[in-house]
């Protein structure tokens, strides 16, 4: 059995059967003793607009932190097509920030998954590292 790594910034955590709280240099999650291989960076609808808009100079670092893990992945709890919905408050073109995070993929070699829901996503964050432990 692994151990997750929550980034103790994190401010609403998934839950998992095994977990410790610490700071990570990159994402959300890890793995204890993987740290500097994996990483799944979380994002609700609202913080990924934010993201992709205010704060994309910043989040472009974090994406070239992730450059350096085997793997990286970001989770963002919302399905595609709502996603394409903008929150009220962002003035982001919805197809500007999907066009957003297929460059960034490409670019920096980072998953991102669609979960409709927390729930999904939890479960869906829980998976991915999962795999990686068995692929590795």
């Amino acid at each position: 059995m692994f151990t997750v790594i929550i980034d103790s910034r994190e401010q609403h955590p998934y839950e998992f059967e095994k977990s410790v709280t610490k700071k990570l240099e990159t994402g959300d999650y890890s793995l204890q003793g993987f740290e500097t291989e994996v990483c799944v960076e979380r994002k609700t609808k609202s913080d990924a607009y934010g993201t992709i808009g205010r704060g994309r100079s910043r989040f472009i670092k974090e994406l070239e932190r992730m450059t350096e893990l085997k793997y990286s992945a970001i989770v963002i709890e919302s399905s595609l097509s709502s996603f394409l919905e903008p929150p009220n408050f962002s003035q982001l073109n919805p197809n500007s920030a999907i066009m957003s995070l297929i460059t960034w993929s490409i670019r920096y070699n980072v998953h991102i998954f669609f979960a409709d829901s927390r729930t999904m996503g939890n479960w869906l964050t829980l998976r991915i590292l999962e795999k990686f432990v068995a692929n590795y």
